[in-house]
């Protein structure tokens, strides 16, 4: 009696994180050619760029959020990590949009990173989940990544 294996292998990364991961590795390579000093102009066109290339829903949302990073916290540097529009302060990811498409999620997600100062406790959220934008969210999302951008001896 034979047995088929009717179970597709498990190689360790979905062929979206082999993507994300390749996309890094050209965000990398083309950071690494740019003059210094254009930079921020360059990234913001790349944000912009990515930006465009996305479903509607996850398009709006990633636009309003991508205005809002500006407004909240004019010093981030926006550019693109592992294929997602992100934000940094002195060259590190502080926060970063995940289209709800790119890891075929049911909605998006805002993202902070350990640089963020939204230390709260012991616990606190670092990721929130986004389905869309209302004048509130809008408003928390503001204050949060004020706060996030934030030096942490405040």
């Amino acid at each position: 009696m034979s047995s088929v294996a009717t179970d597709k292998k498990f190689d360790g990364f979905t062929d979206e994180e082999r993507a994300a991961m390749k996309e890094r590795a050209q965000e990398l390579k083309a950071a690494a050619r740019r003059r210094t000093g254009k930079g921020k102009a360059d990234g913001e066109h790349d944000v912009l760029t990515k930006i465009s290339e996305m479903p509607d829903a996850d398009r709006l949302i990633a636009e309003r959020l991508h205005e809002i990073v500006k407004a909240a916290a004019p010093g981030l540097a926006p550019k693109l990590w592992y294929g997602m529009p992100a934000y940094a302060k002195d060259g590190k990811v502080l926060c970063f949009f995940q289209s709800a498409q790119k890891f075929k999620s049911r909605y998006a997600t805002l993202g902070f990173s350990d640089v963020a100062n939204l230390d709260d406790g012991s616990m606190w959220p670092s990721y929130f989940a986004l389905k869309e934008l209302t004048a509130d969210d809008e408003a928390r999302i503001g204050a949060l990544v004020k706060q996030a951008a934030s030096s942490h001896d405040n």
